[in-house]
């Protein structure tokens, strides 16, 4: 068996990159660039106003510093998307926007609560704005700057940038499509629930968990639905993923009599690379190329399956989409509980993460660690890697954790 480093190594080496498509800006969020993009024009275009105030000469307004009274003459005003209609002459104030262009021959906006708000004549009454609250032109980016870097996901701020620098499409890695088989006579879709309540099947969940992880993950899911325990009925089915870009499947990977997949994978041409990994839950792990296209096969148990596909297939998805950063972030933490483990593999248990008010990161268990219960990776927000040295670690010692999602920075009071 393969470590779990090893077994990453092993996949990562065979995934590439897919192709690239032009995508409406829309809907590029969480694409990423296959490309540079440059800035097409500078922004702003024009030195403009970050207050609601009036537009001045510095040397009109420094009198007020030495206490004099400076009232100046109100020749204008400019709204947001308004011009001055011409430059500012000695002793002249203009009314202006927040947003809006400063005229020629200003180098200061006052506040407007600085003044006495005339609209004819103005008095300035402080001086502390002299030089400020002018935004000059291309203070943001100019034009030929480089707005994203080939391989920077577009989140919402680049999305805005690039509306602003009228870039309506851009060029991404495209999105990979990933069939998802199940296999098992025990399992039915949620349309034949009544053989669930009749006790007679159950849900298949892992077509719906990895459906979900692989959204969530970037991927597009093509459910092939359920496989029966034949070889006739897993090939129709692998036969189905040949327009995929990844073959998900969960179940059959193991050596009951039933578990045809791998076999029928190498009956389809396919070349298996490895299979099964020094871990648990999951050690049941297939991976291979049909013609040329990756196929995981991972366990049929709930929590099995969701596992593996953090550590070998998302990764492998974020790849395939160019992203730089390809797998989750580990932390440290303090155990709360003792914790064993009853084999010498490497073992991810779902736990609960916190931070403590002196800022320490905590784990404890979600409860008991059956790879059947998935209920345990509801609660979860973290695995805990526990090595394979490490038979039993009381609390108080430090393990490393994998992070799921970001509850742990995330709170229900807005605090500094």
């Amino acid at each position: 068996m393969l470590t779990v480093t090893e077994a990453s190594e092993r996949i990562m080496a065979e995934i590439r990159q897919l192709d690239v498509e032009s995508v409406p800006l829309r809907r590029a969020l969480g694409r990423v660039c296959s490309e540079d993009i440059a800035a097409t024009v500078t922004m702003p275009p024009w030195s403009n106003s970050s207050m609601d105030g009036y537009a001045v000469r510095s040397a009109d307004i420094t009198p007020v510093m030495s206490g004099k009274r400076v009232i100046l003459r109100v020749v204008a005003t400019i709204a947001a998307g308004e011009f001055a209609p011409r430059p500012l002459k000695r002793g002249e104030a203009m009314r202006i926007m927040t947003g809006a262009p400063v005229p020629e021959g200003a180098d200061s906006v006052i506040r407007k609560e600085h003044t006495d708000g005339g609209k004819k004549k103005v008095e300035i009454r402080d001086a502390l704005d002299v030089w400020k609250n002018i935004r000059p032109a291309g203070e943001d980016y100019q034009r030929g700057d480089v707005l994203a870097n080939r391989g920077v996901p577009i989140r919402p701020a680049l999305l805005g940038v690039l509306a602003s620098s009228g870039i309506s499409e851009v060029r991404a890695f495209r999105r990979p499509r990933v069939a998802i088989i199940s296999s098992g006579d025990e399992l039915v879709d949620l349309d034949d629930f009544d053989d669930v309540i009749a006790q007679r099947r159950i849900v298949s969940s892992n077509s719906y968990t990895l459906d979900a992880l692989t959204r969530v993950a970037g991927g597009i899911p093509v459910d092939l639905g359920i496989a029966a325990d034949t070889k006739a009925s897993l090939k129709r089915k692998l036969e189905g993923a040949r327009d995929c870009d990844l073959i998900l499947t969960s179940a059959g990977v193991s050596v009951g009599d039933l578990d045809h997949t791998r076999n029928v994978f190498e009956e389809l041409g396919g070349e298996q690379k490895f299979w099964k990994v020094k871990m648990r839950p999951g050690a049941p792990l297939a991976f291979g190329m049909l013609k040329d296209i990756p196929w995981l096969g991972v366990s049929g148990n709930p929590v099995s399956a969701m596992v593996s596909f953090e550590l070998f297939v998302r990764p492998a998805l974020r790849k395939m989409q160019g992203h730089a950063g390809l797998f989750r972030r580990t932390v440290t933490v303090t155990l709360e509980e003792e914790v064993k483990i009853g084999a010498k593999l490497t073992h991810f248990l779902r736990a609960i993460v916190r931070r403590t008010t002196d800022g320490t990161l905590v784990a404890r268990l979600t409860g008991q660690q059956s790879s059947g219960m998935l209920t345990s990776m509801v609660k979860a927000n973290a695995l805990l890697i526990v090595p394979e040295t490490s038979p039993k670690v009381a609390p108080g010692s430090q393990l490393h954790a994998l992070m799921l999602d970001q509850s742990l920075d995330e709170t229900s009071a807005f605090s500094l």
